[in-house]
Protein backbone atom coordinates (compact mmCIF):
# COMPACT_ATOMS: atom_id res chain seq x y z
CA UNK A 1 0.00 0.00 0.00
CA UNK A 2 1.32 3.62 -1.25
CA UNK A 3 2.45 5.94 1.86
CA UNK A 4 2.38 8.64 -0.20
CA UNK A 5 -0.34 11.39 0.74
CA UNK A 6 -1.05 14.24 -2.22
CA UNK A 7 -1.05 17.41 -0.33
CA UNK A 8 -4.00 18.70 -2.28
CA UNK A 9 -6.33 15.49 -2.83
CA UNK A 10 -8.39 15.90 -6.08
CA UNK A 11 -11.60 17.03 -6.07
CA UNK A 12 -12.48 13.35 -8.25
CA UNK A 13 -11.63 12.37 -4.34
CA UNK A 14 -13.86 13.56 -2.48
CA UNK A 15 -16.70 12.97 -4.84
CA UNK A 16 -15.38 9.27 -4.56
CA UNK A 17 -16.00 9.42 -0.85
CA UNK A 18 -18.57 11.07 -0.83
CA UNK A 19 -20.45 8.79 -2.92
CA UNK A 20 -22.19 11.83 -4.38
CA UNK A 21 -23.96 9.89 -7.12
CA UNK A 22 -26.60 8.97 -4.34
CA UNK A 23 -27.47 12.44 -3.39
CA UNK A 24 -30.67 12.64 -5.61
CA UNK A 25 -31.80 10.17 -3.44
CA UNK A 26 -31.37 12.03 -0.27
CA UNK A 27 -33.52 15.02 -2.18
CA UNK A 28 -36.03 13.43 -3.28
CA UNK A 29 -36.04 11.91 0.96
CA UNK A 30 -36.67 15.33 2.01
CA UNK A 31 -39.20 16.40 -0.56
CA UNK A 32 -41.58 13.30 0.90
CA UNK A 33 -40.83 13.85 3.82
CA UNK A 34 -41.44 17.64 3.79
CA UNK A 35 -45.10 16.72 2.04
CA UNK A 36 -45.75 14.49 4.30
CA UNK A 37 -45.22 17.06 7.38
CA UNK A 38 -46.71 20.24 6.08
CA UNK A 39 -47.91 19.63 2.93
CA UNK A 40 -47.16 20.03 -0.61
CA UNK A 41 -46.54 23.74 -0.62
CA UNK A 42 -44.04 23.29 2.07
CA UNK A 43 -41.60 21.51 -1.15
CA UNK A 44 -41.74 24.81 -2.51
CA UNK A 45 -40.50 26.99 0.25
CA UNK A 46 -37.22 28.29 0.61
CA UNK A 47 -37.00 26.19 3.98
CA UNK A 48 -36.96 22.78 2.02
CA UNK A 49 -33.44 23.91 -0.10
CA UNK A 50 -31.76 24.45 3.39
CA UNK A 51 -33.29 21.10 4.86
CA UNK A 52 -32.19 19.60 1.53
CA UNK A 53 -28.41 20.99 2.15
CA UNK A 54 -28.03 20.28 5.80
CA UNK A 55 -29.05 16.47 4.80
CA UNK A 56 -26.89 16.17 2.49
CA UNK A 57 -24.38 17.33 5.00
CA UNK A 58 -25.05 14.29 6.47
CA UNK A 59 -25.05 11.85 3.90
CA UNK A 60 -21.90 12.90 3.23
CA UNK A 61 -20.63 12.91 6.81
CA UNK A 62 -21.80 9.47 6.85
CA UNK A 63 -19.80 8.30 4.10
CA UNK A 64 -17.04 10.39 5.12
CA UNK A 65 -16.40 8.67 8.05
CA UNK A 66 -17.69 5.67 6.94
CA UNK A 67 -14.04 5.53 5.06
CA UNK A 68 -12.20 6.49 7.64
CA UNK A 69 -13.67 3.97 10.32
CA UNK A 70 -13.17 1.19 7.52
CA UNK A 71 -9.62 2.40 6.32
CA UNK A 72 -8.06 -1.08 8.35
CA UNK A 73 -10.28 -3.15 6.62
CA UNK A 74 -10.31 -1.42 3.10
CA UNK A 75 -6.38 -1.92 2.78
CA UNK A 76 -7.35 -5.95 2.78
CA UNK A 77 -10.86 -6.04 1.40
CA UNK A 78 -11.15 -2.61 -1.35
CA UNK A 79 -6.75 -1.47 -1.45
CA UNK A 80 -8.74 0.92 -4.04
CA UNK A 81 -10.40 3.42 -2.28
CA UNK A 82 -9.06 6.35 -1.45
CA UNK A 83 -7.51 6.32 2.06
CA UNK A 84 -5.60 2.90 1.70
CA UNK A 85 -4.99 4.09 -1.83
CA UNK A 86 -3.04 7.09 -0.68
CA UNK A 87 -5.08 9.48 -2.53
CA UNK A 88 -6.06 11.30 0.87
CA UNK A 89 -5.07 10.70 5.23
CA UNK A 90 -7.45 9.38 7.23
CA UNK A 91 -6.97 12.89 9.35
CA UNK A 92 -8.33 14.76 6.75
CA UNK A 93 -11.46 12.58 5.81
CA UNK A 94 -12.03 12.52 9.63
CA UNK A 95 -12.03 16.25 10.37
CA UNK A 96 -14.27 16.49 6.68
CA UNK A 97 -16.67 14.13 8.18
CA UNK A 98 -17.18 15.66 11.34
CA UNK A 99 -16.94 19.03 9.80
CA UNK A 100 -20.14 17.55 7.91
CA UNK A 101 -21.63 16.74 10.86
CA UNK A 102 -21.76 19.91 12.65
CA UNK A 103 -22.61 21.31 9.34
CA UNK A 104 -25.57 19.73 9.15
CA UNK A 105 -26.86 20.14 12.63
CA UNK A 106 -26.22 23.70 11.91
CA UNK A 107 -28.47 24.13 9.22
CA UNK A 108 -31.28 21.96 10.98
CA UNK A 109 -31.09 24.17 14.20
CA UNK A 110 -32.16 27.37 11.89
CA UNK A 111 -35.48 25.28 11.46
CA UNK A 112 -36.56 24.91 14.72
CA UNK A 113 -35.64 22.69 18.28
CA UNK A 114 -37.43 19.66 16.49
CA UNK A 115 -35.55 19.59 13.46
CA UNK A 116 -32.09 19.74 15.49
CA UNK A 117 -33.93 17.12 17.65
CA UNK A 118 -34.27 14.84 14.98
CA UNK A 119 -30.56 15.57 13.42
CA UNK A 120 -28.80 14.84 16.53
CA UNK A 121 -30.49 11.36 16.35
CA UNK A 122 -29.41 11.30 12.90
CA UNK A 123 -25.85 11.77 13.62
CA UNK A 124 -25.94 9.24 16.61
CA UNK A 125 -27.32 6.59 14.27
CA UNK A 126 -24.94 7.42 11.43
CA UNK A 127 -21.45 7.43 14.09
CA UNK A 128 -23.82 3.81 15.22
CA UNK A 129 -23.37 2.73 11.78
CA UNK A 130 -19.79 3.89 10.87
CA UNK A 131 -17.83 2.77 14.04
CA UNK A 132 -20.07 -0.58 14.45
CA UNK A 133 -21.20 -1.99 11.37
CA UNK A 134 -18.42 -4.67 10.84
CA UNK A 135 -19.68 -7.84 12.59
CA UNK A 136 -22.82 -6.29 13.78
CA UNK A 137 -26.44 -8.49 12.55
CA UNK A 138 -28.51 -5.80 13.20
CA UNK A 139 -26.13 -2.87 11.29
CA UNK A 140 -28.94 -2.71 8.28
CA UNK A 141 -31.56 -1.72 10.59
CA UNK A 142 -29.59 0.89 11.47
CA UNK A 143 -29.06 2.31 8.38
CA UNK A 144 -32.76 1.87 7.66
CA UNK A 145 -33.39 4.17 10.55
CA UNK A 146 -31.14 6.98 8.99
CA UNK A 147 -33.17 7.27 6.19
CA UNK A 148 -36.63 6.94 8.28
CA UNK A 149 -34.80 9.96 10.45
CA UNK A 150 -34.47 11.95 7.49
CA UNK A 151 -38.20 12.07 6.46
CA UNK A 152 -38.32 12.91 10.39
CA UNK A 153 -36.44 15.93 10.03
CA UNK A 154 -37.73 17.27 6.65
CA UNK A 155 -41.39 16.53 8.37
CA UNK A 156 -40.48 18.91 11.70
CA UNK A 157 -38.84 21.30 9.47
CA UNK A 158 -42.12 21.74 7.40
CA UNK A 159 -44.72 21.20 10.02
CA UNK A 160 -46.23 23.43 12.22
CA UNK A 161 -44.77 24.73 15.47
CA UNK A 162 -45.71 21.43 18.63
CA UNK A 163 -47.41 19.45 15.62
CA UNK A 164 -46.40 15.85 16.04
CA UNK A 165 -45.37 13.84 13.47
CA UNK A 166 -48.76 11.99 11.44
CA UNK A 167 -49.47 8.69 10.72
CA UNK A 168 -48.18 9.01 7.23
CA UNK A 169 -44.95 10.12 7.93
CA UNK A 170 -44.51 7.62 10.10
CA UNK A 171 -45.71 4.58 7.57
CA UNK A 172 -43.26 6.50 5.39
CA UNK A 173 -40.18 5.91 7.53
CA UNK A 174 -41.37 2.81 8.05
CA UNK A 175 -41.64 1.88 4.59
CA UNK A 176 -38.27 3.42 3.62
CA UNK A 177 -36.66 1.74 6.63
CA UNK A 178 -37.50 -1.78 5.28
CA UNK A 179 -36.23 -0.76 2.14
CA UNK A 180 -32.88 0.51 3.01
CA UNK A 181 -32.38 -2.31 5.67
CA UNK A 182 -32.85 -4.80 2.61
CA UNK A 183 -30.01 -3.24 0.63
CA UNK A 184 -27.88 -2.50 3.02
CA UNK A 185 -27.95 -6.08 4.03
CA UNK A 186 -26.78 -7.00 -0.11
CA UNK A 187 -24.44 -4.14 0.57
CA UNK A 188 -22.68 -5.59 3.33
CA UNK A 189 -21.49 -8.88 1.08
CA UNK A 190 -20.27 -6.97 -1.81
CA UNK A 191 -16.72 -7.26 -1.33
CA UNK A 192 -17.29 -10.83 -1.34
CA UNK A 193 -19.65 -10.46 -4.34
CA UNK A 194 -21.33 -13.03 -3.49
CA UNK A 195 -25.16 -13.24 -1.21
CA UNK A 196 -25.21 -16.06 1.75
CA UNK A 197 -28.94 -15.59 1.80
CA UNK A 198 -31.75 -14.36 0.12
CA UNK A 199 -34.44 -14.17 2.32
CA UNK A 200 -33.47 -11.64 3.79
CA UNK A 201 -34.18 -9.48 0.96
CA UNK A 202 -38.05 -10.00 1.85
CA UNK A 203 -38.30 -6.90 3.46
CA UNK A 204 -38.06 -5.39 0.19
CA UNK A 205 -41.27 -6.20 -0.11
CA UNK A 206 -42.91 -4.42 2.38
CA UNK A 207 -42.60 -0.82 0.82
CA UNK A 208 -44.52 -2.10 -2.19
CA UNK A 209 -47.15 -4.20 -0.25
CA UNK A 210 -47.77 -1.23 2.53
CA UNK A 211 -48.82 1.39 -0.81
CA UNK A 212 -50.20 -1.33 -2.81
CA UNK A 213 -53.46 -0.80 -1.55
CA UNK A 214 -53.80 2.76 -1.68
CA UNK A 215 -52.32 3.17 -5.41
CA UNK A 216 -54.41 0.45 -6.57
CA UNK A 217 -57.76 2.79 -4.56
CA UNK A 218 -56.47 5.57 -6.25
CA UNK A 219 -56.45 3.81 -9.90
CA UNK A 220 -60.04 3.36 -9.65
CA UNK A 221 -61.18 6.98 -8.21
CA UNK A 222 -62.64 8.86 -11.03
CA UNK A 223 -60.64 11.27 -12.82
CA UNK A 224 -57.44 9.47 -11.37
CA UNK A 225 -54.66 9.77 -13.78
CA UNK A 226 -52.63 6.80 -12.19
CA UNK A 227 -49.93 8.03 -11.19
CA UNK A 228 -49.81 6.40 -7.61
CA UNK A 229 -50.22 3.10 -9.26
CA UNK A 230 -47.35 4.04 -11.80
CA UNK A 231 -45.06 4.83 -9.09
CA UNK A 232 -46.03 1.41 -7.64
CA UNK A 233 -45.07 -0.87 -10.91
CA UNK A 234 -41.87 1.35 -11.26
CA UNK A 235 -40.63 0.49 -8.11
CA UNK A 236 -41.78 -2.99 -8.07
CA UNK A 237 -39.70 -3.15 -11.78
CA UNK A 238 -36.42 -1.80 -9.91
CA UNK A 239 -36.71 -4.23 -6.69
CA UNK A 240 -36.99 -7.46 -9.04
CA UNK A 241 -34.16 -6.29 -11.41
CA UNK A 242 -31.75 -6.39 -8.41
CA UNK A 243 -33.44 -9.03 -6.76
CA UNK A 244 -32.79 -10.73 -9.94
CA UNK A 245 -28.93 -9.76 -10.26
CA UNK A 246 -28.61 -10.69 -6.65
CA UNK A 247 -30.59 -14.30 -7.19
CA UNK A 248 -28.38 -15.02 -10.74
CA UNK A 249 -25.00 -13.49 -10.09
CA UNK A 250 -23.78 -14.27 -13.37
CA UNK A 251 -20.92 -12.05 -13.81
CA UNK A 252 -18.16 -10.62 -11.14
CA UNK A 253 -19.76 -6.96 -9.35
CA UNK A 254 -23.60 -8.36 -9.96
CA UNK A 255 -24.27 -7.67 -6.30
CA UNK A 256 -22.48 -3.77 -6.39
CA UNK A 257 -24.83 -3.29 -9.39
CA UNK A 258 -28.01 -4.61 -7.92
CA UNK A 259 -27.37 -2.73 -4.66
CA UNK A 260 -26.68 0.69 -6.83
CA UNK A 261 -29.69 0.16 -8.52
CA UNK A 262 -31.55 -0.65 -5.02
CA UNK A 263 -30.36 2.87 -3.78
CA UNK A 264 -31.28 4.63 -7.00
CA UNK A 265 -34.96 3.28 -6.16
CA UNK A 266 -35.50 4.97 -3.23
CA UNK A 267 -36.37 7.77 -5.07
CA UNK A 268 -39.01 6.08 -6.72
CA UNK A 269 -40.28 4.83 -3.35
CA UNK A 270 -40.49 8.06 -2.56
CA UNK A 271 -42.06 9.26 -5.61
CA UNK A 272 -45.05 6.71 -4.57
CA UNK A 273 -45.37 8.10 -1.38
CA UNK A 274 -45.96 11.46 -2.58
CA UNK A 275 -48.08 9.87 -4.74
CA UNK A 276 -50.60 8.14 -2.52
CA UNK A 277 -50.41 11.59 -0.64
CA UNK A 278 -51.71 13.20 -3.44
CA UNK A 279 -48.50 15.19 -4.38
CA UNK A 280 -48.73 17.31 -7.53
CA UNK A 281 -46.99 15.89 -10.90
CA UNK A 282 -43.89 17.86 -10.87
CA UNK A 283 -42.55 16.13 -6.96
CA UNK A 284 -43.72 13.21 -8.96
CA UNK A 285 -41.67 13.91 -11.93
CA UNK A 286 -38.37 14.86 -10.05
CA UNK A 287 -38.60 11.47 -8.16
CA UNK A 288 -38.45 10.00 -11.56
CA UNK A 289 -35.77 12.33 -12.81
CA UNK A 290 -33.75 11.77 -9.54
CA UNK A 291 -33.55 8.15 -10.31
CA UNK A 292 -32.57 8.27 -13.71
CA UNK A 293 -29.90 10.99 -12.25
CA UNK A 294 -28.75 8.77 -9.45
CA UNK A 295 -28.22 5.59 -12.19
CA UNK A 296 -26.73 8.10 -14.39
CA UNK A 297 -24.06 9.40 -12.30
CA UNK A 298 -23.13 6.36 -10.54
CA UNK A 299 -21.42 5.27 -13.83
CA UNK A 300 -19.19 7.75 -13.36
CA UNK A 301 -19.28 8.10 -9.62
CA UNK A 302 -19.71 4.81 -7.81
CA UNK A 303 -22.28 4.95 -5.25
CA UNK A 304 -21.45 2.00 -3.28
Amino acid sequence: MSTLIRKTPALGVYLRLGRVSNLPTVWTNVLAGTVLGGGSAAAFQPRTALVMAAISAFYLAGMYLNDAFDRAIDARERPSRPIPAGEISAAAVFCTGFALLALGLFGLALCGAAPVLSGCALAACILLYDVWHKGNPASPLVMGVCRALVYLAAGAAAAAPQELPGAALAAAGMAVLAHVAGLTYAAKQESLDRLERLWPLAVLAIAPLAYAPAALDMLAQPGSAGMAAAMLLALLAADVLAVRLLHRRAARGDVGRAVAQLIAAISLLDGLILAVAGAPLPLLAACVAAYGATRLLQRVIPGT
